[in-house]
């Protein structure tokens, strides 16, 4: 399971202007556009050749479950490249990024205090830095918990010690994610 990964991508998907095509046969049209060829389509999705020109062709219409989720998704990934770009380089230098999360958190703080993990529903908007940090991370293919570890430090920074004026020992983690979610 990818949630910050994912969660990210949705995040820029809501700068899109206009909808992904609705079809397949539209879908598949517009990857082999993009991919110059039925053969890179046909590899990529893991179909026959013939069946990506059935598609484009309009000879097929309803693609079985999992061929359309995979369509969809490639589609998706690919859609309006420009407007991706600007989205994720309005958050990372003006915007920043708002997290959404229900998590429990691990704490490891000075001796005397609790570091007892406590289930929170927290949203908290991260500055610019964090929300490159996040989108650098992604692009360079970093696993999961990588981009949750990235979060989870600026959480600690930004809500649990208030941009340092307070808990200033304090290390946070997530130990048990229910939900994440990233707007820009």
């Amino acid at each position: 399971m990818n949630m910050f990964g994912d969660g990210l991508d949705k995040a820029v998907q809501r700068a899109f202007t206009r909808p992904i095509p609705k079809t397949a046969g539209a879908q598949m049209r517009y990857l082999v556009k993009q991919l110059k060829g039925t053969r890179a389509v046909a590899d990529l999705l893991g179909v026959t050749q013939r069946t990506v020109e059935r598609y484009v062709k309009d000879q097929i219409k309803h693609p079985r479950k999992e061929l359309a989720t995979r369509l969809e998704s490639e589609v998706k990934s690919r859609w309006q490249p420009q407007i991706r770009k600007k989205a994720k380089q309005a958050a990372a230098t003006t915007g920043g990024i708002v997290i959404d999360t229900r998590a429990r958190f691990g704490y490891t703080a000075a001796p005397g205090t609790t570091d007892d993990a406590r289930l929170r529903h927290l949203t908290v908007a991260l500055p610019p830095t964090y929300a490159a940090r996040l989108f650098d991370a992604r692009e360079q293919g970093a696993p999961d918990l990588r981009l949750q570890q990235i979060a989870a430090e600026g959480l600690q920074e930004i809500y649990f010690k208030d941009g340092g004026h307070r808990a200033a020992g304090l290390l946070v983690e997530y130990t048990d994610l229910e939900h994440i979610e990233f707007d820009l």
